[in-house]
């Protein structure tokens, strides 16, 4: 492969990443509209869907691009404590699900990462949240994010499942 073909996949990778990245602001902007769980932070994780499409079909680097640009615009537009519980949450569920892959050597169905990515962001906030503020009354939080963590990882899972085909047909996957 000569230099102008590695440019234009190199091109290619960071238009698509790129709207990625778009796509998961687009969804994190929708699901503002849906009604507020009542625990303090808790939601689906839609735009999650964006950053897991990235690491089944894409890359580990892009996938990480796309969650840490999402924690920075979360830092710019919500601010700092808001950032830092995206980037810890959107790491840390990185980080899981691709330890679940080398266990599992891909084989772990999406479901099943899904679940665990959606658990371990809530973890990843959850050991945020300890740091920044030293109240003991936010373990009591701890079983429900859990819980709620495996509820939007299987809706999520669900919903990468649905939109797979289109993406199929798109060329994109």
């Amino acid at each position: 492969m000569d230099k102008s073909e590695k440019n234009i996949r190199a091109t290619k990778r960071l238009v698509l990443t790129a709207l990625l990245f778009g796509t998961s602001l687009i969804l994190a902007f929708v699901e503002g509209f849906f009604p507020a769980i009542p625990i303090p932070g808790v939601k689906l994780g839609l735009s999650n869907v964006v950053v897991m499409y990235a690491l089944f079909f894409l890359s580990k680097k892009q996938a990480f691009s796309i969650a840490i640009l999402k924690g920075m615009f979360v830092f710019a537009t919500r601010g700092p404590v808001a950032g830092v519980l995206s980037l810890s949450g959107g790491i840390v569920s990185l980080v899981s699900m691709i330890i679940l892959s080398i266990i599992t050597k891909r084989n772990a169905s999406y479901l099943i990462s899904s679940v665990t990515g959606a658990v371990f962001h809530n973890v990843g906030q959850f050991m945020a949240v300890s740091l920044i503020y030293s109240f003991a009354e936010i373990w009591i939080y701890l079983p429900w994010l859990v819980i709620l963590g495996i509820a939007a990882g299987a809706f999520t899972s669900v919903l990468l499942k649905i939109i797979l085909p289109a993406l199929d047909k798109s060329g994109l996957k």
